[in-house]
């Protein structure tokens, strides 16, 4: 429960009366199957920031992560939606 606090955290830190109007956080499932992970960016303190991180062990162990520096993305199997959002943490923490 405390990946979803700190993220909660960061998608309030962000709304600004604007912000959330177009921009936000999205999760979702996958049909192979798995999980979605978005965030947006722009007008945040990290938009600018890029990643690519991807590892592809089999079927039921992977995941990618990039961001082009308006939109961070994630998407893994099954078992990955907390290792995904705690990447994303990683990501916004890090300098």
């Amino acid at each position: 429960m405390e990946i979803i606090e700190w993220l909660t955290n960061w998608y309030k830190s962000n709304c600004d009366g604007d912000w959330e109007h177009q921009y936000g956080v999205k999760i979702d499932t996958l049909d192979n199957p798995g999980w979605s992970f978005e965030a947006d960016l722009i007008d945040t303190a990290h938009e600018g920031k890029k990643i690519f991180i991807e590892s592809l062990n089999d079927d039921n162990d992977w995941y990618k992560v990039s961001s082009d520096g308006e939109k961070f993305t994630g998407a893994g199997d099954s078992g990955k939606l907390y290792f995904l959002i705690n990447l994303f943490k990683k990501f916004i923490e890090e300098d």
